[in-house]
Protein backbone atom coordinates (compact mmCIF):
# COMPACT_ATOMS: atom_id res chain seq x y z
CA UNK A 1 0.00 0.00 0.00
CA UNK A 2 1.42 3.64 -0.67
CA UNK A 3 2.39 5.67 2.17
CA UNK A 4 -0.07 8.57 1.06
CA UNK A 5 -3.47 7.46 -0.83
CA UNK A 6 -4.42 9.59 -3.90
CA UNK A 7 -7.43 11.47 -2.25
CA UNK A 8 -4.76 12.89 0.52
CA UNK A 9 -2.10 14.22 -2.34
CA UNK A 10 -5.19 15.72 -3.62
CA UNK A 11 -6.64 17.55 -0.65
CA UNK A 12 -2.72 18.95 0.03
CA UNK A 13 -1.96 20.23 -4.01
CA UNK A 14 -5.84 21.77 -4.04
CA UNK A 15 -5.17 23.48 -0.72
CA UNK A 16 -1.38 24.40 -1.58
CA UNK A 17 -2.75 25.72 -5.08
CA UNK A 18 -5.53 27.58 -3.14
CA UNK A 19 -2.51 29.44 -1.97
CA UNK A 20 -2.69 29.56 1.69
CA UNK A 21 -0.46 27.51 2.81
CA UNK A 22 3.13 26.80 1.52
CA UNK A 23 4.70 23.53 1.57
CA UNK A 24 6.15 23.31 4.76
CA UNK A 25 3.34 24.44 6.40
CA UNK A 26 1.01 21.78 4.68
CA UNK A 27 3.80 19.33 5.56
CA UNK A 28 3.72 20.16 9.23
CA UNK A 29 -0.01 20.06 8.93
CA UNK A 30 -0.41 16.92 7.48
CA UNK A 31 2.21 15.33 9.14
CA UNK A 32 4.68 14.46 6.73
CA UNK A 33 8.34 14.71 7.48
CA UNK A 34 9.87 16.58 4.75
CA UNK A 35 8.33 19.28 2.24
CA UNK A 36 9.59 17.83 -0.54
CA UNK A 37 7.22 15.20 -1.48
CA UNK A 38 4.24 17.82 -1.04
CA UNK A 39 6.76 19.75 -4.07
CA UNK A 40 7.03 16.83 -6.26
CA UNK A 41 3.18 15.91 -5.98
CA UNK A 42 2.34 19.51 -7.28
CA UNK A 43 4.29 19.73 -10.30
CA UNK A 44 3.34 16.08 -10.88
CA UNK A 45 -0.11 17.26 -10.89
CA UNK A 46 0.38 20.66 -12.77
CA UNK A 47 1.89 18.21 -15.36
CA UNK A 48 -0.17 15.48 -15.87
CA UNK A 49 -3.69 16.49 -13.80
CA UNK A 50 -4.93 14.01 -11.25
CA UNK A 51 -3.32 11.12 -12.95
CA UNK A 52 -0.16 12.23 -11.90
CA UNK A 53 -0.76 11.77 -8.47
CA UNK A 54 -1.68 7.87 -9.12
CA UNK A 55 0.94 5.49 -8.30
CA UNK A 56 1.51 2.97 -11.25
CA UNK A 57 0.50 -0.36 -11.46
CA UNK A 58 1.60 -1.58 -14.80
CA UNK A 59 5.65 -2.26 -15.68
CA UNK A 60 6.20 -0.59 -18.76
CA UNK A 61 9.49 -1.89 -20.59
CA UNK A 62 11.71 0.56 -22.22
CA UNK A 63 14.02 0.13 -24.75
CA UNK A 64 17.72 0.94 -23.75
CA UNK A 65 18.01 3.66 -26.22
CA UNK A 66 15.43 5.55 -24.66
CA UNK A 67 17.11 5.22 -20.98
CA UNK A 68 19.98 6.40 -22.71
CA UNK A 69 18.51 9.51 -24.18
CA UNK A 70 16.73 10.21 -20.71
CA UNK A 71 19.98 10.14 -18.93
CA UNK A 72 22.13 12.24 -21.07
CA UNK A 73 19.25 14.70 -21.38
CA UNK A 74 19.26 15.04 -17.71
CA UNK A 75 23.68 14.91 -17.70
CA UNK A 76 23.58 17.67 -20.24
CA UNK A 77 21.11 19.85 -18.68
CA UNK A 78 21.58 19.33 -15.02
CA UNK A 79 17.68 18.59 -14.83
CA UNK A 80 16.32 16.64 -11.46
CA UNK A 81 14.62 13.16 -11.73
CA UNK A 82 11.25 15.24 -11.39
CA UNK A 83 11.89 17.54 -14.24
CA UNK A 84 13.21 14.63 -16.52
CA UNK A 85 10.13 12.69 -16.19
CA UNK A 86 7.93 15.10 -16.87
CA UNK A 87 10.17 16.40 -20.04
CA UNK A 88 9.62 13.23 -21.53
CA UNK A 89 5.91 12.68 -20.20
CA UNK A 90 6.75 9.94 -17.06
CA UNK A 91 5.68 10.23 -13.45
CA UNK A 92 8.16 8.31 -12.15
CA UNK A 93 11.29 10.12 -11.19
CA UNK A 94 12.35 7.07 -9.41
CA UNK A 95 12.14 4.68 -11.88
CA UNK A 96 15.02 7.25 -13.71
CA UNK A 97 16.97 7.40 -10.31
CA UNK A 98 17.07 3.68 -10.53
CA UNK A 99 18.46 3.82 -14.18
CA UNK A 100 20.47 6.38 -13.48
CA UNK A 101 22.13 4.28 -10.53
CA UNK A 102 22.45 0.94 -12.80
CA UNK A 103 24.00 2.98 -15.58
CA UNK A 104 26.89 4.38 -13.04
CA UNK A 105 27.66 1.11 -11.48
CA UNK A 106 27.11 -1.60 -14.58
CA UNK A 107 27.15 0.56 -17.68
CA UNK A 108 24.68 0.18 -20.85
CA UNK A 109 24.78 -3.37 -19.88
CA UNK A 110 22.70 -2.19 -16.53
CA UNK A 111 19.87 -0.97 -18.56
CA UNK A 112 19.03 -3.99 -20.49
CA UNK A 113 16.46 -5.71 -18.43
CA UNK A 114 15.27 -9.28 -18.98
CA UNK A 115 11.52 -9.90 -18.14
CA UNK A 116 10.85 -12.48 -15.48
CA UNK A 117 12.82 -13.84 -12.11
CA UNK A 118 16.52 -13.73 -12.56
CA UNK A 119 18.71 -17.16 -12.98
CA UNK A 120 20.26 -17.58 -10.06
CA UNK A 121 23.48 -18.94 -11.93
CA UNK A 122 25.55 -16.05 -10.66
CA UNK A 123 24.85 -17.68 -7.34
CA UNK A 124 25.64 -21.17 -8.08
CA UNK A 125 28.67 -19.80 -9.59
CA UNK A 126 30.27 -18.19 -6.64
CA UNK A 127 29.07 -21.15 -4.41
CA UNK A 128 30.90 -23.39 -6.74
CA UNK A 129 33.88 -21.29 -6.53
CA UNK A 130 33.78 -20.78 -2.96
CA UNK A 131 33.77 -24.93 -2.51
CA UNK A 132 36.90 -24.63 -4.64
CA UNK A 133 38.69 -22.42 -2.63
CA UNK A 134 37.78 -24.43 0.47
CA UNK A 135 39.07 -27.39 -1.28
CA UNK A 136 42.68 -26.17 -2.12
CA UNK A 137 42.99 -25.26 0.85
CA UNK A 138 41.84 -28.18 3.06
CA UNK A 139 44.49 -30.15 -0.12
CA UNK A 140 47.40 -27.99 0.99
Amino acid sequence: MAKYSQGIKLKIVQEYLKGNLGYLLLAQKYGIPSPTPIKNWVRAYKAFGEEGLQRKTNHEEYPVQFKLDVLKFMKQTGASYQDTAIRFNRNDPSLIATWNSKFLKEGVEGLKHSKGRPSCLKKQKLHRQKKKKQCLVRSS
